[in-house]
């Protein structure tokens, strides 16, 4: 069967057609800038959902002479070796079959090798996240992982305390690349917009001015879209002494991309916003060790988040995405921590919860304190080592649309 989705999910178009389109120079295909800009408009105006739709997007695109047409087959299937393409013999005039009803016979060994020396093409890839075997199988066509440096790609599934510092540095600036694409709030402020719904008088009579005060063109205008605020809340009690590093980068990325509002909290709530706004990282963990003095010792989650809703600071919590970084154990009684959360989840947008326990095989929130704050948490998410972290953005982003 044809398959419904996307061929290539996830998949950065320029730097796909980009690698194909060298990979065809490289055998004697003439293409040029004009044939892979063209590529690029067709993928991003009718999406290839088979093989075959792949095959003459690009066969139309970036093939201009006859005789490349043979090059460009040999090209092709050396990217796409894996299968035979179900193509139409009689277009292709290369005696090549197809399958039944013309659609793709995905699973066949190819039988013409690789005429043009190594196969598969070195495309670029931006996925969410890394996918699991299991998911990977059901796809028509496996996309490669997102490159990391070559420092952290062995530090992609250590745990926090095993990393060092030079690690855990790498590991904040990937962050702070990664945190762009966050969930936006639609604002009462209207600006200028082809696509907008509702016609900007004042502009539309100024254009006016340029007819005979005809307004021959109307213009339209539309919402403005803010980044919603971020709020985070990070545990560094004992417990939690071997991610408080790891978790600092990340609220620190938070507070340079989307401005943030920071706090940690063992037994008392200490903010962090200005202290890791600084531009070095190293002072700005400095000053923060400094002022939370109640590091590595209890937790009272219930006691802290009443803190915050009663403070001044708390008006931050309006509409706002939530973060708790805590690995659930409390030292105050279940009930205030399912008031504060109850409160927590009635001002907030979005609550969602990083616990590092949760990425262990079988995990279930035993804990009463951790079982007392579900019911008011949107989303529970693993974030007990640097891949596990990396997929947060990605999660919230997709959670929120």
């Amino acid at each position: 069967m044809t398959p419904s989705g996307p061929l290539l999910p996830a998949v950065d178009r320029a730097a796909f057609a980009t690698a194909l389109a060298a990979r065809l120079r490289e055998h004697g295909v003439s293409v040029g800038l004009t044939g892979t800009r063209d590529f690029v408009d067709a993928l991003a105006a009718a999406p290839p959902r088979t093989r075959t739709s792949l095959y003459w997007t690009a066969r139309v695109t970036l093939v201009r002479d006859r005789p490349d047409l043979a090059r460009f087959d040999d090209v092709f299937d050396a990217v796409f070796g894996q299968s035979v393409l179900a193509l139409d013999p009689n277009a292709r005039r290369n005696g090549r079959s197809a399958g039944a009803n013309g659609e793709d016979s995905a699973g066949a060994d190819s039988s013409g090798g690789d005429p043009v020396g190594g196969s598969g093409l070195p495309w670029v890839t931006l996925p969410p996240a890394v996918d699991s075997a299991e998911h990977r199988e059901n796809r028509a066509l496996t996309t490669m992982p997102e490159r990391l440096p070559s420092e952290l790609a062995a530090a992609v599934d250590t745990p926090f305390g095993e990393l060092d510092a030079e690690q855990a540095e790498l590991l904040g600036r990937w962050l702070e690349a990664r945190l762009r694409d966050w969930p936006v709030r639609r604002t009462r402020r209207h600006t200028v917009r082809a696509s907008g719904h509702r016609v900007a008088i004042r502009e539309t009579v100024a254009r006016a001015r340029r007819t005979g005060w005809e307004p021959v063109r109307l213009v339209r205008s539309g919402p403005v879209d803010r980044p919603r605020r971020v709020v985070v809340l990070c545990d560094v009690s004992r417990s939690m002494q071997a991610q408080a590093v790891a978790y600092l980068h990340l609220m620190r990325a938070l507070v340079l991309t989307t401005h943030a509002e920071v706090f940690a909290f063992a037994t008392s709530l200490t903010r962090l916003t200005t202290v890791l706004a600084h531009r070095s990282a190293q002072e700005a963990f400095g000053e923060a060790t400094e002022r939370v003095a109640d590091r590595f010792g209890g937790t009272r989650i219930a006691h802290c988040l009443g803190t915050l809703l009663t403070s001044h600071h708390g008006g931050t919590l309006r509409g706002a995405v939530v973060l708790i970084a805590s690995d659930g154990w409390d030292g105050d009684p279940p009930h205030q921590l399912a008031t504060a959360m109850a409160r927590l989840r009635r001002r907030a947008h979005t609550v969602i919860w990083l616990n590092p326990r949760a990425a262990a095989p079988g995990f279930a929130p035993r804990t009463t304190t951790m079982t007392a704050a579900l019911p008011y948490v949107d989303l529970l998410l693993p974030a007990d080592s640097f891949g596990a972290l990396l997929r947060v953005p990605g999660e919230i982003a997709r959670f929120s649309r």
